[in-house]
C-alpha cells in the first residue's frame, strides 16, 4: 500500500506526473491564463511525500494481512529452482579472452568447445557502445579480445583445468549468484517437454542441432523425476523426458510457438522481470532528459515536447508500433475524448454556473479557502467513481469558474483539483495504482478505507494550507 501511495504522490511532484494536471493546466490556458511550470507542483508534492511516510510509518499498524501459506506454495518455480532440480550448481564458468589467446579470430564452430573441453558457451559478453552486452553464442559467432564466455561445464575433459586456460589464453573472473543468476535480465532458462508424438523422440540433443534451430543451448536433461549427469546431448531422448534450455528471454518466448515436436512448461518468475528492449536504455534516458528541458524551459509547448520525445522512442527503437499501440488504454482514451463534448455541454447549457452557484450559496461567505477545501473532498468523492482525469476534465471548469466568481487568481483553485484529483487513497478501484497492489499485498475494501480516508484528509489540510501561500488568492 505505500508503493500504490508513493506512485499516487509522484503525480503530484512535476506537470507531466499524471495526467490531471496537464488537463488542468490546459484548462487555466483555454481560460486565457499562462500555464503551470514543470515544477509548480513541486513543493506540494514534497510536502505529502514526507507527510505520506511518517504517515504510513503509524498506519501500517493498522493493517492486519494475513499471509497466504497456500499461495506461496502456488508460487511459480525459480531460476533457482531449476538450477538445483538440473544440478547445475558448480558447472558455470566465467572467463576473459586476454590479449594474447589463441582464441581471438576463432568461430565457435572451429574452436568446438564441447568436443574438445567438454565445455559449452551459452553467452558471450561484448563491450557496446554504452554498456556491456550479451550475445547469443552462434556458430559463426567470431571472438575477440575483451570478450567475456559464459561457460557450462557439464562434463569437463581430462587434465588440469589451470593448464587448459593458460594454454587458451583465459582468465577466470568472479561470479555473482549461482548459475549466471546475475543475467536474469537477459538470459533465462525454460523446460521443454517432449511429447509421445514428438518426431524428436531417438534423437540425441546433439542431432537435433538446437542451438542452430532455436538459438538456445541444451543444459539439462530429467527423465522422470530424475536429473540426469554427464554427457547429455548424446543420450537418446524419449517420450517424456524434460530439456532445459538456457539463451535469450526473446529466443525462449519464441520457443511457445513450436507446438508439434515439444511443449514449453510454465517459465520460470524472472520472466516477469525481463526488460525487453534494455540495450535500448541510454538512449530511452536521452529522449526522456530531451523532452524535461523543452518542457522546463517552455521552448516547445508541453505537447510538442512530448511528441517529439514519443518520436525519439520510436526512432531509436526503444518501441515498436505493436508495444505503442498495446500500452494505450483504449477504454480511457474513449472515456476521456468522449467526457470532452460533456464538459462542453455543461459551459454552454450554464450548467457550471448553475453548479458555482449553488457552491457559492452554500460557502460563499465561508471564505476561499473553505471553498477550496470543498472543491478539494467534491473532486476526491467523484474521482472515487470515474478516472481521475475525466473527474479534472469535468472540475477543473467549475474551479476556474469558482475563481472568477470571487475575482480571485484561478491558479490555487485550479491546483486544489489538481492534487485532489492525484489524491486516490481511499478505495482499491479509485485508480490502476491501488487496484494492482490488491492482490499481491492481499488486502481488503476496508484496509483502504481505513488507511486512505485519514490520508486523504490529511492531505486536503495540507494542500487547503499550502496552496493559497504558494499561489496567493489574489
Amino acid at each position: 500500500m505505500a508503493l500504490a501511495y508513493a506512485g499516487l504522490i509522484s503525480g503530484m511532484l512535476t506537470l507531466i506526473g499524471t495526467a490531471p494536471n496537464m488537463v488542468v493546466d490546459g484548462a487555466v490556458r483555454e481560460h486565457g491564463f499562462q500555464g503551470f511550470n514543470f515544477f509548480s507542483f513541486t513543493p506540494f508534492g514534497l510536502v505529502i511525500l514526507a507527510a505520506g511516510i511518517g504517515y504510513m510509518l503509524v498506519a501500517r499498524r493498522w493493517l492486519n494481512v494475513k499471509t497466504d501459506k497456500r499461495r506461496s506454495e502456488r508460487a511459480r518455480r525459480s531460476l533457482l529452482d531449476l538450477i538445483e532440480d538440473y544440478h547445475l550448481a558448480g558447472r558455470e564458468h566465467r572467463l576473459r579472452i586476454r590479449p594474447d589467446s589463441a582464441l581471438i579470430g576463432q568461430t565457435l564452430q572451429e574452436l568446438q568447445p564441447r568436443r574438445h573441453y567438454g565445455a559449452n558457451v551459452v553467452g558471450v559478453e561484448r563491450q557496446g557502445r554504452f554498456r556491456r552486452e550479451l550475445l547469443s553464442p552462434q556458430a559463426d559467432t567470431e571472438l575477440k579480445a575483451g570478450d567475456v564466455l559464459l561457460v557450462d561445464t557439464p562434463a569437463p575433459r581430462r587434465g588440469d583445468q589451470s593448464d587448459i586456460l593458460t594454454t587458451l589464453g583465459l582468465e577466470t573472473l568472479s561470479l555473482r549468484g549461482s548459475y549466471f543468476t546475475d543475467q536474469s535480465r537477459e538470459v533465462g532458462m525454460a523446460e521443454v517437454m517432449l511429447p509421445a508424438d514428438s518426431s524428436l523422440i531417438g534423437k540425441s540433443a546433439l542431432k537435433l542441432t538446437f542451438r542452430r534451430k532455436y538459438h538456445l543451448n541444451v543444459i539439462g536433461l530429467r527423465r522422470g523425476q530424475q536429473a540426469m549427469d554427464g554427457e547429455l546431448l548424446e543420450e537418446k531422448l524419449r517420450s517424456g523426458d524434460t530439456l532445459l534450455v538456457i539463451g535469450p528471454w526473446k529466443d525462449i518466448r519464441q520457443l511457445q510457438t513450436q507446438i508439434h515436436d515439444f511443449l514449453v512448461l510454465s517459465l520460470p518468475a524472472e520472466v516477469d522481470q525481463v526488460v525487453p528492449a534494455l540495450s535500448q536504455a541510454p538512449y530511452a534516458l536521452l529522449s526522456l532528459i530531451l523532452m524535461v528541458v523543452l518542457m522546463v524551459t517552455g521552448i516547445v509547448p508541453n505537447v510538442i515536447a512530448a511528441l517529439i520525445g514519443s518520436l525519439l522512442m520510436g526512432l531509436f527503437r526503444c518501441i515498436d508500433m505493436d508495444s505503442a499501440y498495446k500500452s494505450i488504454n483504449w477504454k480511457i482514451l474513449l472515456l476521456i475524448v468522449g467526457m470532452m463534448p460533456f464538459a462542453l455541454a455543461l459551459q454552454k447549457t450554464g450548467g457550471i454556473e448553475l453548479a458555482v452557484d449553488g457552491l457559492l450559496r452554500l460557502l460563499g461567505e465561508a471564505g476561499p479557502r473553505l471553498l477550496m477545501a470543498a472543491l478539494f473532498g467534491l473532486t476526491a468523492l467523484i474521482g472515487l467513481f470515474i478516472s481521475n482525469t475525466v473527474t479534472a476534465l469535468l472540475m477543473a471548469p467549475i474551479a476556474l469558474s469558482v475563481a472568477h466568481h470571487l475575482k480571485a487568481s484561478p491558479y490555487p483553485f485550479a491546483m486544489i483539483v489538481a492534487l485532489a484529483a492525484s489524491a486516490a487513497f481511499m478505495t482499491p478501484i479509485s485508480s490502476p495504482v491501488t487496484t494492482l497492489v490488491l492482490g499481491p499485498g492481499q488486502y481488503q475494501f476496508g484496509d483502504f478505507l481505513k488507511v486512505g480516508v485519514p490520508f486523504t484528509l490529511l492531505v486536503m489540510l495540507i494542500c487547503v494550507l499550502l496552496v493559497p501561500w504558494l499561489f496567493p488568492l489574489y
